[in-house]
């Protein structure tokens, strides 16, 4: 008796199983047209966007979103000649669609997904700005991509980063090159025994950063230096100064470091005694 019922099921299974193999056929043929058209059209409609738009990020941003609303566009055909659409919409009357999206793992999705779109319009940021989140020097680099769930950052050390979108646009965010300059300090404490006073060596140091390589000297962002303390015969000046922001690292890594250097040795020109104070 069981072994009739089983053979009777398995006997229906067969059986409907071969009356959906066309179908199962032309939704397997279909599908593969649909990613291939999908891979083809987004290609085509990415290259103009490219060659129109300004902004790579938000061009390449919309020709990943229009590769993926064309495979579920083709997904849905094929839903449809199977003849699980009736299913799937089913599913999703009984259940609303409001369960799917506070579902955990769909929230996410859902909720980068959004943040994707709303930074790929409001651009704080453009491919290859250096960027730091939440004011944390372990979430700050350069920025690669802008997908549809993730932010791709590289840190200065060689990292590769993957932020949720959704983490970039509710964080502070800070963005140290969109505006092409940015503004850099050290001190210099110096002892002026025998020497002038701090006006005269402020003069000296001012003048030589003014004539440095990459350093700003233009209405709005010239340097400046200010006397920060005295301390018996030592001196201590506060030096500002703007320099370009394109390559960041350049700007306030190699750059400083080269002023300081320059800045030395000018010192030990000049006779002042124990210039290894700048700091």
């Amino acid at each position: 008796m069981l072994l009739n019922d089983l053979h009777r099921v398995l006997s229906t299974y067969w059986t409907q199983f071969l009356y959906l193999l066309p179908k199962l056929a032309v939704a397997l043929i279909l599908l593969v047209i649909a990613v291939f058209l999908a891979n083809r059209l987004s290609s085509l409609i990415g290259g103009r966007l490219h060659a129109r738009s300004h902004d790579p990020l938000l061009a390449e941003f919309l020709t990943r979103l229009t590769k993926w609303a064309f495979i579920l566009l083709g997904l849905t055909l094929v839903l449809q000649v199977i003849g699980l659409t009736g299913i799937v919409s089913g599913m999703v009357a009984g259940a609303g669609l409001t369960a799917f999206v506070v579902g955990f793992a769909l929230k996410d999705i859902a909720e980068n997904f959004l943040a994707g779109v709303v930074l790929a319009f409001n651009r704080p940021f453009r491919i290859h700005d250096t960027i730091q989140i939440k004011d944390n020097q372990t979430l700050m680099g350069r920025v690669e991509a802008l997908n549809l769930r993730t932010t791709l950052i590289k840190t200065f050390d060689g990292k590769d980063i993957y932020l949720p979108n959704a983490l970039v646009l509710r964080e502070p965010l800070i963005n140290f090159t969109r505006d092409g300059h940015i503004r850099q300090d050290f001190l210099v404490a110096v002892d002026m025994e025998g020497k002038g006073g701090p006006e005269q060596l402020r003069d000296l140091i001012l003048d030589f950063v003014r004539r440095f390589k990459d350093v700003k000297d233009e209405e709005g962002h010239r340097p400046y230096i200010i006397l920060e303390k005295t301390d018996g015969t030592v001196a201590t000046l506060h030096v500002y100064f703007w320099t370009f922001s394109e390559d960041y690292r350049r700007g306030t890594q190699e750059l400083k470091s080269e002023l300081m250097q320059g800045i030395r040795e000018l010192l030990l020109q000049q006779g002042y005694p124990h210039p290894a104070a700048v700091q």
